[in-house]
Formats: C-alpha cells, sequence, structure tokens
C-alpha cells in the first residue's frame, strides 16, 4: 500500500479514536448482544439485530483506523525545512485577489481536514494549487465556484 501524509496531531487523533472504539465501544456493544441473546429468539429481535450491525461498524472502523495508522507517514510540520515554500503541514495565509479577505489555512491529510478549523485536504484543488509556492506569490484556483485568484502573505510550519 501507499504510504500517505499524516500530522502528529490528525494521527493522535485517529489513536484517540481508535482507543475509545476498542476500550469503551467495543466492551459496550459486546454487552448489549449478550443481553438481546439473554432475551431468548433471536430470529425477531430487534435489539440483537441492531447490536450486531453496531458491531459490524465499530469492527470495520477499527480495521480502517489500523490500516491508515500503518499506512501513515507522519509528518511534523514543526521541524520541517521548506525555506518558506508551501509544503504539506504549512500553515498558510491568503488573500483573495476580488474581495482582499484574508484567509489562513492548514494544508493537512485527507483523514484530518475540517474547513470550520481551516484545515484543508492536501488533495483539495487550493492545496494542490498552493503547493510549491512563495509568500508574494499569486495563485489561480479552479474551483466550484469558478477561477478564484490569491496572494500568499504568509508561510508558517507550526
Amino acid at each position: 500500500m501507499n504510504k500517505f501524509p499524516l500530522t502528529v496531531v490528525g494521527a493522535e487523533k485517529l489513536r484517540a479514536e481508535l482507543q475509545h472504539l476498542k476500550s469503551v465501544e467495543r466492551p459496550a456493544v459486546i454487552q448489549a448482544i449478550a443481553e438481546a441473546r439473554a432475551q431468548g429468539d433471536l430470529s425477531e429481535n430487534a435489539e440483537y439485530d441492531a447490536a450486531k450491525e453496531k458491531q459490524g461498524f465499530i469492527e470495520g472502523r477499527i480495521a480502517d483506523l489500523e490500516g491508515k495508522l500503518a499506512n501513515a507517514q507522519i509528518i511534523d510540520p514543526t521541524t520541517l525545512d521548506a525555506d518558506g515554500r508551501i509544503v504539506f503541514g504549512a500553515t498558510v495565509e491568503l488573500e483573495d485577489a476580488e474581495s482582499g479577505d484574508s484567509v489562513v489555512y492548514q494544508i493537512v491529510g485527507d483523514d484530518e481536514a475540517d474547513i470550520k478549523q481551516r484545515k484543508i485536504s492536501v488533495s483539495s484543488p487550493i492545496a494542490r494549487a498552493l503547493i510549491g509556492k512563495y509568500a508574494g506569490d499569486s495563485v489561480d484556483v479552479q474551483a466550484p465556484g469558478g477561477l478564484r485568484q490569491y496572494e500568499v502573505l504568509d508561510v508558517q510550519y507550526i
């Protein structure tokens, strides 16, 4: 399998979710299945069916997280030496050329992207356009709403 990038913070969040699923969710669903089995006839037992379905989801998510963590290339943005170039993990301040509004984004892995926290996926159109640029560069981004132009104001590795 291919390695995929993940920040240190993103890896910690995935590990915490994995730990929660294994130590809290998995035992709870096993208990729910045992209680539903104790009620007798399993062929018409909705609680049993629901618990088994939840167990399938939990086990699938555990396998997914273990696979992602095993194939992750964990990158610490604070240790990067990219000489001001925009790379994975960089925090970038942009100014919209049309409106003059400025915005700050961090370029992160697909699994940790969250636009509300200003974290954009490395595979998003804006991140792909930004990679390799420097502060002072202009960037054209083909967004779903049309072509947008940004100026890179600052690049940080925090």
